[in-house]
């Protein structure tokens, strides 16, 4: 029998005891226990399957395994580990013992993976043997084997059920700071997840959902593997090779009804592939997010392929929150409305110590209301930071936008310096103090620069230092190259006289040439 109701209701409160493992293993495994959950394709037609009571086993399993570790409740697990189904299992398998899972990239150097593990302060790291880092000394390491023997053991723990409030994960995001904070998300934050399934997705029980992400992408994590085992519905990941052109190919295969990507998928996909070869019969819907969707893709991708194809509008704080979806009209250049039970906010970025919300067609700071269950508890370790962004009943963001009067969204981009790269936010901060210290850098600042096609890439400016030797521009991408993951390096370097500065000699990285 469920614990908690499946079709969503706009506004309902989050139940007391509450388990973001139970409500997605435990229950879809009562509902649909021989149902495939989780299917990881390796291409040349072969997959791993997993079914929901299988997926509820180990994810009990590892649990079991964690505690017996000698790990206390509210403990961090920290994740490194690649594209492989023991990501997940251990990510719920945490969160199922009443610890808190950190999943991290793949693509961070050892040396980026490293601060976050200081920062977190995890007492356990799930790693593959394949990724670097440096673990402290008597800090148990779990890797695909450890679970192997955990499933074999034979125990189980029970899912840890409790207040809604308490700590499920933590994810790291880029902030003006230059340092990744963490964002903790409380266990309720898979319910606050539920107005997504009708207001974007249109998904229920049964359906199939391919997500182009890596299993250890948050985006994955949630759209691809919470939201359809919450739904009992199938969640479908690729670990083979990637040309860019296998999706059509999957959906086929597993006779998709979602697939969900970033919108440079695709459009690689329209660029390089052939609609006329795709057998997307069975595809009700694709997924867009991670960066904002070009209004000619939109038109170029529906047109070829005759699928609808909803964006949706989300940060790292909270999830996706506006969209458009099969109630709710395409407009092109909006993202859509707020989701069904989600209050949102334009507000005037002069008045955000008494929060003021402003009318329609005029643009200010986007704000979510603090009511929400799926908002973050706050930033770890940074309670300042958390204070900044609280604003009376509002969380309110770096974003600028304004609304219509029926209630749709236009994004005016960012009020920080933030970047947005291939769908990742990244810190200029972070990656400026990175290249400073290449050889005859005298000063460096970064910015996102559209490249055309909706395509957006990191650029840097540099300075050169009056000694400074000849292949500046090589030393500065090599430079990036050994400390930054691919999504954080410049593209493209410009060696210049001087960089744009306020009177106050503040770099103005918006004017930069």
């Amino acid at each position: 029998m469920n614990r908690w109701p499946v079709d969503p209701v706009p506004g309902e409160a989050v139940p007391t005891p509450f388990g973001m493992s139970a409500y997605c293993t435990a229950d879809p495994a009562q509902r649909a226990p021989d149902r495939d959950a989780l299917v990881v394709d390796h291409g040349d037609g072969e997959a791993s399957r997993w079914t929901f009571a299988q997926v509820d086993d180990v994810v009990r399993a590892v649990a079991s395994g964690l505690l017996a570790l000698g790990l206390t409740k509210g403990d961090r697990v920290l994740l490194r580990m690649g594209n492989r189904a023991e990501f997940p299992f251990v990510f719920f398998g945490a969160i199922a013992a009443g610890l808190v899972a950190v999943p991290t990239s793949a693509q961070l150097t050892a040396d980026e993976a490293g601060r976050l593990l200081a920062d977190c302060g995890a007492r356990a790291v799930a790693l593959d043997p394949d990724l670097d880092l440096a673990v402290p000394h008597g800090t148990p390491v779990v890797t695909a084997e450890t679970v192997d023997g955990w499933v074999a053991s034979g125990v189980r723990a029970d899912h840890d059920l409790g207040d809604p409030d308490r700590p499920a994960f933590i994810t790291y995001t880029s902030g003006t700071t230059g340092r990744p904070k963490g964002v903790v998300h409380a266990h309720r934050s898979a319910w606050g997840r539920r107005p997504m399934y009708r207001g974007w997705y249109g998904l229920g029980e049964g359906d199939v959902m391919v997500h182009a992400g890596a299993l250890n992408w948050t985006y994955t994590l949630g759209v691809g593997l919470t939201d359809p085992w919450a739904n009992a519905a199938t969640a479908v990941v690729h670990d083979g090779p990637r040309d860019g052109l296998v999706w059509p190919r999957i959906v086929h295969s597993h006779k998709a009804t979602h697939l969900a990507a970033v919108p440079g998928v695709y459009r690689h996909l329209l660029r390089h592939g052939d609609p006329g070869e795709w057998d997307l019969s069975t595809l009700r819907a694709a997924l867009v997010a991670g960066e904002a969707l070009p209004s000619t893709l939109w038109q170029e991708w529906v047109e070829a392929t005759g699928v609808p194809l909803y964006e949706s509008l989300g940060m790292s704080e909270l999830s996706t929150f506006v969209s458009t979806g099969p109630d709710v009209p395409v407009r092109q250049g909006s993202p859509g409305r707020a989701q069904p039970g989600r209050r949102i906010a334009v507000l005037d970025p002069e008045r955000l110590d008494d929060p003021v919300p402003l009318g329609p067609g005029q643009a200010g700071r986007l704000a979510v209301h603090r009511d929400d269950p799926g908002l973050m508890l706050g930033y770890w370790g940074r309670p300042e930071e958390t204070a900044e962004v609280m604003h009376g009943d509002w969380f309110v963001t770096s974003d600028l936008a304004e609304l219509d009067e029926d209630g749709y969204l236009t994004y005016h981009g960012r009020s920080d310096d933030v970047m947005n790269a291939m769908g990742y936010r990244v810190s200029p901060v972070e990656v400026e103090e990175v290249l400073a210290a290449t050889a005859g850098v005298g000063e460096v600042a970064v910015r996102s620069i559209d490249v055309g096609d909706g395509v957006r890439i990191i650029g840097a400016w540099v300075v050169p230092t009056p000694d400074a030797a000849d292949g500046l521009t090589d030393r500065v991408l090599a430079t990036a190259g050994e400390a930054l993951a691919p999504y954080k390096r410049p593209r493209e370097v410009r060696v210049v006289e001087s960089l744009p500065r306020t009177a106050n000699g503040k770099v103005v990285r918006r004017d930069l040439p």
